[in-house]
């Protein structure tokens, strides 16, 4: 019996084999399954729509991916690195500086603004990339990666140390509710107060990681085309 119960498993692996759509041999299977373990039809639908419902936001995700691939295929990223190209005065540690004080601010007010595949990729990493080649000339794969690097950092400081400033934020329930199962006593305003300090260290530090970031580039400079 246990094994007539894993009958979604093979039909899941016959339909990627004769590459069939992949949403209707997952569906089928799922339904399959749940016939053969004695399940109603009505109460497999509703499983699958719970679950569809809790796993929305990986839908989004997956949405936001594709979108943001349409756009580099139609040039999004050599349009952002030639547009940072015809400014004045812009460098690869300002670009970088700019967004982390706006990651951090946006963070701070639980404003959903970044990420890695959604900024940092398509826009970030080559605004950073084409200020770079506007004053050093075009830069080596080693450069790029340094730059890739850090504006990924920059990324992960603004997140990190500045959801936290915002009193409901999940970070700050979960540290209130950390230290109230050990005894400590403390408030969601508490907290936030005091990740404000935390914040402004990690966007100093973020800047002179920055600042130390373009001289490196400027000291080696570019390569020649």
């Amino acid at each position: 019996m246990v094994t007539i119960k894993l009958i979604g498993i093979l039909i899941i692996i016959i339909g990627f084999l004769l590459k069939l759509d992949t949403i209707a041999v997952v569906i089928i299977a799922g339904i399959t399954t749940g016939l053969v373990s004695g399940l109603d039809f009505f109460t497999i639908l509703s499983t699958l729509g719970e679950a569809f419902v809790k796993t929305r936001y990986m839908t989004l995700f997956l949405l936001t991916l594709s979108v943001v691939g349409i756009l580099e295929r139609n040039g999004l990223k050599e349009r952002a690195s030639k547009c940072i190209g015809e400014m004045k005065s812009i460098t690869t540690g300002k670009v970088l500086t700019m967004y982390m004080i706006i990651r951090t601010l946006a963070a701070a007010f639980s404003v959903r603004l970044g990420g890695h595949v959604q900024f940092i990729r398509p826009l970030i990493y080559p605004m950073a990339q084409g200020a770079g080649e506007k004053k050093n000339g075009v830069l080596s794969e080693d450069k790029n990666e340094n730059i890739k690097g850090v504006a990924c950092a920059v990324e992960n400081y603004g997140n990190f140390y500045g959801q936290n400033v915002f009193v409901a934020s999940a970070g700050v329930l979960l540290v209130v509710g950390t230290l109230q199962e050990l005894g400590v006593i403390v408030t969601p305003y508490s907290v936030s107060k005091a990740a404000i300090p935390v914040a402004i260290i990690g966007l100093i530090f973020s800047i002179i990681q920055n600042h130390m970031l373009e001289k490196k580039i400027a000291k080696t400079g570019g390569e020649s085309k």
